[in-house]
C-alpha cells in the first residue's frame, strides 16, 4: 500500500529555467502543426461548427492542464505526473503513465523530425530527408546536453516566433472581416450562415471535429515536467497554467472564427493549411512560403519539447527504480550542470533510427506509429484525472496549506472529464479512421500496464 509515500527527494537537477521560459513554453507547446495544418481537416468535417469543436476540446484540455497544476505546485517533481499516479494510484500507475508518455514522445519527436525535413527538402532538394532529420537530431541532442537554460531559450524564441504569427493572423484576419484592408469588402457573417449555416453538418460533425482537433492540445505536459527546474516550482507552475489556458484558447479559438468568417468552410481542404487560404485570400504575398516558415519552426520547437520532456520523465522513472539506474547520471558545474545527459541519449536514440527509416520506408512507417500512440495522450490524461482524483484529498489531509492552486469544483468536474475522455474514446471506436488509433493505443498500453502490475505483483511477494 501507498497510504504514506516518502517525501519526494531534492532533484538534483539544474534550476535554469525562468518564468518566462516556462510561461512561453506553456503558451508555444501545443501551438504546431496541429493548429497550423490539421485544423483544415476539423473545418472539413464540422464546418463553421470546428468553432464549438475547439471549445470543447480545449475547454477537455484546460480542465487536465487544472488537475496537472494543482498536483504539480503541491508536489513539483521533474516525473510530475507519473510522481503524482504513483503516490496517488501505486507504482503499477507510475510505472505505467511514466513509460506510456516517455514513449508517445520519442515516436512523436521523430515524426516532427520527419516533417521539418520534408519541408527542408523542398527548400533545398540537393539534401536528402533522412540527412535534414540526422542534422536536427544532431542539432536538438546538443542543445539538450548542455545547460538547460539553453533548452529554454530555444524554446522562448520558438514560441515567441509563434505566438507572434497567430497574433499577426488575427489581427489581419479581423481588419478583412471588417473591409479595413486594401481593396476587400467587409464580410459580415454570411460565411457563418451560408453553406448549410452554422452547423451544416449537424451536432455530429461538431463531435467529428472534437475527434479531429482534441490531440493538438497534446504538449501542454511538459510544463509541468519543466517547473521541477525552476528557483520556485510551485509558484512557476502556477503562474504558467493560470496564463496559458486561456491565451492558448484564444489562440485557438479565435483562429477558426477568423478563417470560419473570412471564407466559406466549403473553400477548406484537408491536407491544406487554413492559414495559408486566408492570407491568400487577403492578399497576403507568399502566403504559403510564409506559413511554411511558422510550421517548420513549430516542428523544431515541438522537437525540442519532447527531447527534454521524454529525458526528464525517464530520468524520474530511473530516480523512482523503474528504469536503468544508470540513467541517473547528470553532467558536473561545467556548462550549468545538472544535465541528465544519458536519459536525453536514450530519450533521442529512436529519433537517430528513425534517419535509417527515413532512408529506407520514408512514406510507410510513421502511419503505423503514429497508429501506435495516436490515442496514448487520451489514456495519460485519464490517469491523470483519476490521481488528482486520489491525490486531492490525501493533500486535503496531510498538506492542505500545499494546496496554492485548486481544480475548480472538485471532484465535479474531474468526473465530468473522465466522462469526456471515455466518451472521446468509444466515438473514436466508431470511426473508421479513428479505430485503428485506440486499437493500436489501447494495445501499447495494456502492454506497459501488464509489465507495471507484473512488476508489482513481483515486488508484494517479495516484500
Amino acid at each position: 500500500m501507498h497510504d504514506a509515500p516518502p517525501p519526494t527527494p531534492q532533484e538534483p537537477l539544474s534550476h535554469g529555467l525562468k518564468q518566462r521560459h516556462l510561461t512561453m513554453l506553456g503558451l508555444g507547446g501545443v501551438i504546431g502543426a496541429g493548429l497550423f495544418v490539421g485544423s483544415g481537416a476539423g473545418i472539413a468535417v464540422a464546418g463553421p461548427g470546428i468553432v464549438v469543436s475547439y471549445l470543447i476540446a480545449g475547454a477537455l484540455a484546460m480542465l487536465v492542464m487544472r488537475m496537472l497544476g494543482e498536483m504539480s505546485a503541491a508536489i513539483p517533481a521533474s516525473g510530475a505526473f507519473s510522481v503524482h499516479a504513483e503516490r496517488a494510484l501505486g507504482r503499477w500507475a507510475g510505472f505505467g503513465v511514466g513509460w506510456l508518455y516517455w514513449f508517445l514522445l520519442v515516436v512523436v519527436l521523430a515524426v516532427e523530425a520527419t516533417a521539418a525535413a520534408q519541408i527542408a527538402h523542398g527548400w533545398v532538394p540537393g539534401v536528402d530527408q533522412w540527412a535534414w532529420v540526422l542534422t536536427f537530431m544532431v542539432v536538438f541532442t546538443v542543445t539538450n546536453l548542455t545547460a538547460v537554460k539553453n533548452f529554454g531559450e530555444f524554446e522562448f524564441w520558438f514560441a515567441a516566433l509563434k505566438v507572434a504569427a497567430i497574433v499577426i493572423f488575427l489581427v489581419l484576419g479581423v481588419l478583412a472581416v471588417l473591409g479595413l484592408l486594401p481593396d476587400t469588402d467587409p464580410v459580415g457573417l454570411a460565411n457563418l450562415t451560408g453553406q448549410g449555416g452554422f452547423l451544416p453538418n449537424g451536432w455530429g460533425g461538431v463531435v467529428s471535429g472534437v475527434l479531429t482537433v482534441v490531440f493538438a492540445f497534446g504538449g501542454l505536459e511538459v510544463v509541468t515536467i519543466a517547473a521541477a527546474e525552476t528557483d520556485n516550482p510551485a509558484r512557476a507552475v502556477g503562474c504558467a497554467v493560470r496564463s496559458a489556458v486561456v491565451r492558448i484558447l484564444f489562440f485557438y479559438v479565435g483562429s477558426m472564427l477568423v478563417i470560419v468568417t473570412v471564407l466559406p468552410w466549403t473553400a477548406q481542404q484537408a491536407g491544406l493549411s487554413p492559414y495559408v487560404k486566408v492570407l491568400d485570400a487577403i492578399g497576403v504575398p507568399s502566403a504559403g512560403q510564409i506559413m511554411n516558415i511558422v510550421v517548420f519552426v513549430a516542428l523544431l520547437s515541438a522537437l525540442n519539447a519532447n527531447l527534454y520532456g521524454a529525458s526528464r520523465m525517464v530520468f524520474s522513472l530511473a530516480e523512482r527504480g523503474e528504469a536503468p539506474r544508470g540513467l541517473l547520471k547528470v553532467s558536473g558545474s561545467v556548462g550549468g550542470g545538472g544535465v541528465p545527459r544519458r536519459a536525453v541519449l536514450a530519450s533521442v536514440a529512436f529519433g537517430f533510427v528513425s534517419v535509417l527509416l527515413n532512408l529506407k520506408w520514408p512514406d510507410s512507417v510513421f502511419l503505423y506509429l503514429l497508429n501506435s500512440v495516436g490515442a496514448v495522450l487520451l489514456f495519460v490524461w485519464g490517469l491523470i484525472a483519476a490521481s488528482q482524483l486520489r491525490l486531492r484529498r490525501r493533500l486535503e489531509r496531510e498538506a492542505p496549506e500545499a494546496l496554492t492552486l485548486r481544480m475548480w469544483c472538485f471532484p465535479w468536474l474531474t468526473w465530468v472529464t473522465l466522462a469526456a475522455l471515455v466518451a472521446v474514446l468509444v466515438l473514436m471506436l466508431t470511426d473508421d479512421v479513428a479505430r485503428p488509433q485506440v486499437l493500436w493505443s489501447a494495445g501499447a498500453t495494456g502492454l506497459v500496464l501488464l509489465v507495471a502490475g507484473a512488476r508489482e505483483l513481483r515486488d508484494r511477494r517479495r516484500d
